[in-house]
């Protein structure tokens, strides 16, 4: 089937439905493990819908660090089967599902004065065991480059604004880097469509059990109630809505947006030891649009779950402290261009801090027989997601083929260009490969607008066609559809001002 998500398909979607149209299973969220299993049982043949109450990456899978890890960090705390399924994901991400948008990242750690012998040694026997890690898991050091030692002028070269005094050199080893995590999940979804799945946003589910959901249509108001062989509730930090007795302990994870000239235009992550930290580090990390993302930190954040979570101030001072322990130009408030944070849906344990709770998921059933995913971490949704299907397959005896995702290209990558459509020009701009891959030429190609390829906005490198792209393939139905997830220009209150008008009259026309 064809890729594009769009207002029309949603519609027929929704009508079919609402007719009694045959489902295996309904998924319950959009963010990345929604996603991921609406593409696992698509591509097993089981007839699947999934529904999300706000848009495909509405929640935590837009706040992430946009990493996907190997899974360094758990080995370093002795939990060795995560940290070598982070590093099997890792690697078929970057060379299988989607090689298009995870790419080799340097993290560079600078040898400053401040940083003791032992510290050291930890960093670099660390760094040693990822390379273990990532040859256990069979990713060629060609798709990730082994670690090392660098000299200091290697080091001011990647990252030019770090403290030179005392510098003795840094050490350097390779992750793996989304270009977006929003545009993973975008990606996912579609060709979750591409092979079948019903993709439905503005859709909120309630009531459900084993075997059925209502769905109530946010746009229109229209309430139904479907049928399924299994209903499965991927509705991360929100599970607890669709099953009550779920208990989870959100943590809360925050950044900071610089201009890219804050850190000298760097070419590394920027990777600080936090201070009376063994395995724990804050990264100044180079990402799309010239900008620079600094992050993270792990706090408890109890309560009621807000749509969009708000960085604290005691986070914002944390996160600018540690950085200046690396940097010869202190930064500021007035440095920091836009902030965003997010809250993992961890397991509550009751004991100990978020930043030691385990990211290990869970598949649990519930009395009124709906089957639910919680906790995990973005880097293993695709694991997840078979794990919960698997399990879904077996209770409720559905007919379906064995699980095919290891080798299934996401939409984009050079094995699923997605359909041509007529001739594109001669150059592509950069950046717009480095989103879409493969199916760059088809964002130019079908486009309709006047000026395709000329920016949104001075200074802002997402082109006017991947405004257009976001409506006609991607679901985009809102302005902050397009502005704040399709693309991440609303990052930045200031650059969202000024294309958000731009939104508007694409959606007018185009949707």
């Amino acid at each position: 089937m064809f890729a594009a998500l769009n207002a029309a398909r949603r519609a027929a979607d929704l009508t079919a439905l609402a007719d009694g149209a045959p489902l295996d299973v309904v998924v319950i969220g959009g963010g990345i493990t929604g996603v991921g299993i609406a593409l696992d049982a698509a591509s097993r043949g089981l007839r699947v819908a999934l529904v999300e109450k706000h848009d495909l990456a509405f929640g935590t899978s837009r706040w992430s660090s946009k990493l996907v890890h190997g899974g360094l960090r758990y080995l370093a705390s002795g939990n060795v089967g995560i940290a070598r399924r982070s590093a099997v994901e890792r690697g078929i991400l970057m060379s299988r599902n989607a090689p298009h948008l995870v790419h080799a990242m340097p993290q560079l750690v600078p040898l400053l004065p401040s940083m003791s012998r032992g510290a050291r040694a930890l960093v670099r026997a660390g760094f040693l065991a990822g390379d273990a890690l990532r040859m256990l898991a069979g990713t060629s050091s060609s798709t990730l480059p082994r670690s090392r030692r660098i000299p200091p002028r290697r080091v001011v070269e990647m990252a030019p604004t770090v403290r030179t005094e005392g510098l003795d050199g840094g050490l350097l080893a390779y992750d793996g880097q989304l270009i977006d995590d929003a545009r993973l999940v975008a990606a996912v979804a579609r060709t979750a469509a591409q092979h079948g799945a019903r993709i439905l946003t503005y859709v909120a589910a309630s009531e459900a059990t084993g075997t059925s959901v209502r769905l109530t249509d946010r746009r229109t108001g229209e309430s139904f109630v479907v049928s399924a062989g299994a209903v499965i509730n991927a509705a991360g930090v929100w599970a607890g809505e669709i099953d009550g007795s779920l208990r989870l302990r959100p943590s809360r994870g925050t950044h900071l947006v610089f201009d890219g000239s804050a850190f000298g235009n760097l070419t590394a992550a920027l990777t600080i030891p936090i201070p009376g930290e063994l395995n724990r580090f804050v990264f100044a990390m180079p990402e799309q649009l010239g900008r620079v993302y600094l992050g993270l930190t792990d706090e408890d954040a109890p309560g009621s779950i807000p749509d969009v979570p708000e960085p604290s101030a005691g986070e914002i001072t944390f996160l600018l402290e540690t950085v200046n322990t690396a940097v010869g130009t202190a930064l500021g408030r007035a440095d920091v261009i836009g902030a965003y944070a997010g809250l993992r849906p961890l397991i509550d344990t009751g004991e100990g801090r978020t930043a030691d709770v385990s990211r290990e998921h869970a598949v649990v059933e519930s009395a009124s027989g709906v089957i639910s995913v919680i906790g995990g971490k973005l880097t293993e949704y695709r694991y997840m997601a078979q794990d919960v299907l698997d399990r879904a397959i077996g209770l409720r005896h559905l007919d379906a083929g064995k699980c095919r995702t290891r080798d299934l290209p996401l939409i984009g990558a050079p094995a699923n260009p997605g359909p041509a459509a007529g001739s594109p020009p001669a150059a592509l701009p950069p950046s717009l490969v480095q989103r879409y891959g493969a199916e760059a030429t088809n964002v130019i190609a079908t486009a309709g607008c006047e000026r395709p390829t000329d920016p949104v906005a001075d200074g802002i490198d997402v082109t006017r066609a991947e405004f257009e792209y976001a409506i006609t393939h991607e679901c985009a139905l809102e302005t902050s559809d397009i502005v704040d997830r399709r693309t991440r220009i609303g990052l930045v209150a200031s650059d969202r001002e000024r294309v958000a008008r731009v939104a508007e009259e694409f959606l007018a026309r185009f949707g």
